[in-house]
């Protein structure tokens, strides 16, 4: 009697044939790489048929790994269509959400322009300025500022940002952000271009805002957060900060039931208010 293959093994193996690479699938599936090729070694012995050419370039499938691949993906759809009929019966489902500070506001203060109580899923916000693992399901979609270049990641452009100046009339100097923020790209961005004119930094760039509005200096903001701030705007847009927004989501739980329809309601939403 042949030995029966986990399905586990085919989970990875289906990493790496779409990863092309050990250290890529290992980020993935939180997998060692030596694990990985060990794992991916005894798939072949027990098929009796190789999957992989090992290259410089890492790991490409042969004729029996695309075969094998493509059964994989019809297990996978049925496992996410198995998932979907038992979430269907236990009610909403929390989908967690990543953004920036500023979209993070605006998805709350309208939260009801995309959701109700009635949908399939509950939006469970989930605020960091730096890119939360959704391989690792940290979140199930982040909206971020460029498109995913992993390839277990799918993205969806939804609009444009732009940024520009504001400020009270009269005011010239500057407030800069403090040296644990400056990896933004506004924050290097009045560093770099009004650096001698700061007189003043926040790590928070609600506390930004509001020393703008109490008059110490110019604050960098996206547009669809300056236009309603109260303050004019004293600049055109500045095209050095001018992004694509692209909803990003793992490969395989886009098509859940919950998540696809998040991603289409939020899709909406973002390119209602910040149009492409």
């Amino acid at each position: 009697m042949q030995d029966p293959i986990a399905w586990n093994d085919l989970a990875l193996f289906a990493a790496v044939a779409r990863t092309g690479t050990l250290a890529r699938a290992a980020d993935e599936t939180g997998t060692s790489t030596a694990t990985l090729s060990r794992r991916m070694t005894g798939l072949e012995a027990r098929l009796g048929r190789r999957l992989f050419r090992h290259g410089v370039h890492g790991y490409a499938l042969t004729e029996d790994g695309r075969a094998l691949l493509a059964r994989t993906e019809r297990m996978e759809e049925a496992a996410a269509d198995i998932g979907q009929w038992r979430e269907a019966g236990s009610g909403p489902v929390r989908v967690r959400l990543s953004a920036g500070t500023w979209t993070s506001q605006a998805l709350a203060a309208d939260v009801t322009r995309y959701w109700s109580p009635e949908a399939c899923w509950i939006p469970e916000m989930v605020h960091c300025d730096r890119d939360m693992d959704i391989a690792r399901r940290e979140v199930d979609i982040g909206i971020r500022n460029r498109r995913p270049d992993q390839p277990w990641l799918a993205g969806r452009r939804t609009a444009t940002v732009r940024y520009a100046a504001y400020g009270q009339e009269g005011v010239g100097n500057w407030i800069g952000v403090s040296f644990d923020a400056a990896h933004t790209p506004s924050g290097r961005w009045v560093i770099d271009n009004h650096g001698g004119e700061i007189v003043t930094a926040a790590n928070d760039p609600r506390w930004a805002l509001a020393l703008a509005r109490a008059g110490i200096g110019r604050v960098v903001l996206p547009m669809f957060i300056g236009e309603e701030s109260g303050l004019p705007r004293l600049s055109d847009p500045i095209e050095d900060l001018t992004h694509e927004e692209w909803l990003v989501s793992h490969h395989e739980a886009r098509h859940e039931t919950p998540i696809r329809t998040a991603l289409d309601a939020l899709a909406g939403y973002l390119s209602e208010r910040l149009p492409p």
